[in-house]
């Protein structure tokens, strides 16, 4: 399963990048974090894995996140024609995920950011469930956006929005 989302943002690329990038921030956007710790390497950076908990209602998931791609590496002086990319793998028990990020300088004010998201599942309960869950998937994506753009432009903390 493949769908992509995207959101305009109403701050410059470098400061959506900073905020993206900072991992202290991540509880007061991604709805229903629980725990997002590092287990090697420093959060953000390529080849980090680290452990992800996140709470559905009264479930919970656990899975591990890989960074696969940051271009460019260093968030300094980013030229306004260069996209930057943000790339991870994210699996869990009967789930495989590849998310694709890439935010684009659409004006000196505004960052245009999509969102790719590709999804496999393995062991029958999961891959029967998969169709029925593609539009739950791309809300859950389209809430996360929403939430950081709430969060980046007017300072909402979800935990506090409910």
């Amino acid at each position: 399963m493949r769908y992509t989302v995207s959101i305009e943002l109403g701050l410059p690329r470098e400061r959506a990048v900073q905020l993206l990038a900072d991992s202290a921030h991540l509880p007061k956007w991604l709805r229903g974090l629980v725990l997002h710790e590092p287990r090697n390497g420093m959060h953000g950076q390529v080849g980090t894995q680290s452990r992800v908990v996140l709470r559905m209602g009264q479930q919970e998931m656990e899975c591990t996140e890989t960074i696969t791609r940051r271009e460019p590496a260093s968030l300094h002086g980013i030229p306004s024609d260069r996209v930057v990319h943000f790339d991870r793998e994210i699996v869990a028990e009967g789930m495989w995920s590849a998310v694709r990020d890439r935010l684009t300088e659409a004006g000196p004010e505004t960052t245009l950011w999509e969102s790719e998201n590709e999804y496999r599942f393995t062991g029958l309960p999961m891959r029967l469930m998969a169709p029925v869950m593609r539009g739950a998937f791309r809300k859950q994506s389209r809430q996360h956006l929403q939430d950081f753009k709430a969060f980046a432009e007017q300072g909402t903390d979800v935990r506090e929005a409910g």
